[in-house]
């Protein structure tokens, strides 16, 4: 079964029962790894995730996965993840809990007119077509077609 019909299956049975959890399940990704077939769904919470979030997750899905048997039994690991601190924003969950926070865009190529493959900045706003950031103590707004990002990242400060 290809990887975006077992996303399509499992989503919506793993989105009731995180969230009757107190979760949010932010994304479900089905893939190849070296050793095999890997199911990984990406959690938050209001207060973060912890490893003990991630085990609780994953003991109340067992059950329901074996049930659902979204894979038509091929086999996978499970792998309940929390978003990480340097995990590429990609959802709409993970765009709004960005906002307003400084986040680095790469490009598949230099961004003309500015000529950078790499520009730090506030997220501002995005759609489908583009995202907005705000750059510098002159607060310049720059809006930057999507198809040209290959990758948006949160800046982590210490």
């Amino acid at each position: 079964m290809n990887g975006k019909k077992v996303v399509s299956v499992v989503k919506p049975m793993a989105e009731k029962i995180i969230g009757e959890l107190g979760y949010v399940l932010v994304d479900v990704e089905y893939k190849k790894q070296i050793n095999g077939m890997v199911l990984e769904l990406f959690i938050d919470g209001p207060n973060g995730i912890s490893i003990n979030d991630c085990e609780k997750v994953s003991k109340a899905l067992d059950l329901p996965l074996d049930e659902l048997n979204p894979t038509n039994n091929v086999p996978y690991s499970l792998n309940v993840s929390s978003l990480g601190l340097d995990r590429p924003i990609t959802t709409e969950y993970e765009f709004n809990k960005y906002k307003g926070k400084d986040v680095e865009l790469k490009f598949y190529e230099p961004l003309k007119p500015y000529n950078k493959k790499v520009m730090e900045g506030e997220l501002s706003s995005w759609n489908d077509e583009s995202v907005t950031i705000i750059i510098g103590p002159e607060n310049m707004m720059v809006q930057v077609p999507k198809k040209s990002i290959a990758q948006i990242v949160p800046v982590i400060k210490f």
